[in-house]
């Protein structure tokens, strides 16, 4: 009986002292910068400078903003309504191998800048909903998000998107990467990639309704965006001096979108700034009983134009500048995102493929480039390859699949932004054909 009780009051100690320990190591993650409205850090109302810890819930009620400044200078932004946790976050800026950031949204609208702890280590952050699991590329992103549905949009980077099922569950650490994951960078502007319980592959949409912003727009002073909405005079709010203080030293990473005016002279005319275009790219056509992804004739109505179209995919440049090449020189641009699907005409089944180890090449002086990729179906995989010329406008074409270089048609161009996109089409051999379309970044 004694033996038994000492041995329950080592267990109790033991677990307090683990209890100690665990609370010892919350590290702090950031500190709050902005707060307007009813904003809760757990069962307390978050002031100005509140510290935020790993571990810690923040909520925001119907008028509640809050934004986190994180210690490695990023930015966690909460909307009206929403609710997050930071499960994780740990930098160690000598080893980034050991850093370890963790994030979860609950519910409602948040938007994450990456710092530089989690640049350096992007392989280690993980950003959970419900319902999916996203990891960044060196990221500015808005997520919304219910029990049943998340989407997601990018404001600059790219991130990497994936349902809960199979190898990628909520407990993992680091981005969900597999085939049905998806890839979405800020060059696919409006463009929005939805995760509904229950299924691994998002779809790609167009945002409108569907954006985060439209289920809680930002507020006017939220870094790097603007918005039409007001605030309401019942909010609380900090001294405007302060607070414009207080947000420049804390956000001065975060790279601003919308510039200043600018003024001139009375006798001169005011010269605006056209922002460059942007290469949007999406399946326009049906399949298997889902709607395309890409909406053409909106792109077409705001001032951009068709670059490519095939059976199922196509290309549009925004309405914007030119883009301006070099004269000479070259240029090596790596795979960031793609999509293919593989049509057999023994069996009448359309099924998706993967692509891998892509290459594209430019030579600005001769106006030719060489771009490949390796195409997996299945159990086989495939090496295409294509060789063409370069238009004086960007546009890259390679119509000729039966020479020596080339074993598939390719149409395209080169963008604005050290970014590239094309469609292929390909015959694997007597039954099969490939159709796709590649995005591509310098």
């Amino acid at each position: 009986m004694f033996n038994s009780r000492m041995h329950l009051r080592q267990v109790a100690a033991g677990a307090a002292l683990l209890l100690a320990s665990a609370g010892a190591l919350a590290a702090e993650a950031g500190r709050v910068v902005f707060v307007s409205g009813d904003v809760q850090l757990g069962r307390r109302a978050v002031a100005l400078n509140d510290a935020v810890q790993e571990g810690d819930e923040i909520s925001t009620g119907k008028s509640g903003y809050v934004y986190v400044k994180t210690v490695d200078d990023g930015l966690l932004v909460l909307r009206p309504s929403s609710r997050a946790r930071i499960e994780a976050y740990h930098i160690d800026r000598q080893n980034p191998a050991n850093t370890r950031v963790k994030l979860e949204l609950l519910e409602g609208v948040a938007r994450s800048v990456s710092g530089s702890g989690v640049k350096a280590a992007r392989q280690n952050f993980r950003f959970n909903t419900p319902v999916a699991a996203i990891g960044v590329r060196g990221t500015d992103f808005t997520v919304f998000t219910d029990q049943e549905t998340s989407n997601v949009t990018v404001l600059s980077g790219a991130i990497v998107v994936s349902g809960f099922g199979g190898s990628c569950q909520p407990g993992g650490a680091g981005p969900c990467e597999h085939q049905a994951s998806r890839e979405l960078s800020a060059a696919q502007a409006g463009q929005v990639l939805q995760v509904r319980r229950g299924r691994a592959e998002p779809n790609l949409l167009q945002g409108g309704a569907v954006s985060p912003d439209a289920a809680a727009p930002p507020r006017s002073d939220e870094p790097g965006k603007s918005s039409g909405t007001s605030t309401s005079s019942t909010e609380p709010s900090l001294d405007p001096q302060k607070a414009s203080t207080v947000l420049q030293l804390a956000l001065n990473n975060v790279k601003q979108t919308v510039q200043p005016p600018v003024t001139a002279p009375a006798d001169q005319p005011v010269v605006q700034e056209v922002p460059p275009s942007q290469l949007v790219w999406g399946r326009w056509a049906s399949l298997a009983g889902q709607p395309g992804t890409l909406k053409g004739s909106e792109i077409v109505a705001a001032g951009g134009k068709v670059v490519a179209t095939n059976s199922y995919y196509s290309i549009y440049r925004t309405q914007g500048s030119d883009v301006l090449l070099p004269q000479s020189g070259s240029a090596a641009f790596a795979l960031n995102q793609s999509e293919a699907l593989v049509s057999d005409s023994a069996t009448k089944l359309v099924t998706a493929a993967a692509l891998s180890n892509g290459q594209l090449n430019v030579d600005f002086g001769a106006r030719t480039f060489t771009t490949g990729f390796d195409l997996t179906t299945g159990k086989d995989t495939f090496r295409l390859n294509a060789a063409g010329n370069m238009s004086e406008n960007g546009a890259i074409s390679a119509i000729n699949q039966f020479l020596p270089s080339s074993n598939m048609n390719v149409s395209g161009a080169l963008g604005a932004q050290n970014d590239a996109a094309y469609i292929f089409s390909a015959r694997l051999d007597a039954r099969r054909t490939a159709n796709g379309v590649t995005y591509w970044v310098k």
